[in-house]
């Protein structure tokens, strides 16, 4: 069984992309929250308020303004800023953070039926504690990488309303990651 499971105890996931909608995820029912916004000056403040709020943080490496995604800038996480773990589309920052003691969540785009073969092949690699699949609206797609990988599924992009997230999670989504305050 993979960590990540017992962190989840509200399937949907808020994902703060605005600092303005900080507050917002951290009085909602929601208690896991990814993080796509900040700066090197600010993380580690955002992500106390998070802490601070009982909630589990990952932060999308990516999107953190004047923090490299690279080795040196998953060790300044780790070791200073100290959230429940990152998202990345990269590999090997994927492996870097299960390094240092952080759970990892390999984000994917599916494109097509390559990108989701290619996509499973790679986390067998980088050994994640979930995958994010993106857009989180093709239960058809979540149904089959259930079935092709042990690693739980999160259901992320362009969900929209709680229909969508209901049949993401019927189709085997593990939860569901929204953008949508009002969906939290």
């Amino acid at each position: 069984m993979y960590p990540i499971v017992d962190l989840v105890e509200h399937q949907t996931i808020a994902t703060v992309k605005k600092e303005e909608d900080l507050e917002l995820a951290a009085q909602s029912a929601t208690n896991i929250v990814f993080l796509l916004t900040g700066s090197l000056f600010n993380i580690d403040e955002l992500v106390h308020k998070i802490k601070a709020a009982g909630k589990h943080v990952f932060v999308h490496m990516e999107f953190i303004e004047g923090l490299a995604p690279d080795k040196t800038g998953v060790a300044y996480m780790a070791n200073n800023v100290k959230p429940t773990g990152l998202i990345s589309t990269k590999s090997n920052l994927i492996r870097t953070a299960k390094e240092f003691n952080l759970m990892a969540i390999q984000r994917m785009f599916l494109i097509d039926n390559n990108a989701v073969y290619r996509g499973i092949k790679g986390t067998e690699q980088s050994q994640p504690d979930a995958i994010e699949v993106m857009p989180g609206i093709m239960p058809r797609v979540i149904r089959e990488m259930t079935n092709m990988t042990p690693l739980p599924i999160i259901a992320g992009g362009l969900v929209s309303n709680q229909e969508e997230i209901d049949e993401a999670l019927r189709a085997g989504a593990l939860a569901v990651s929204v953008g949508t305050s009002k969906l939290w």
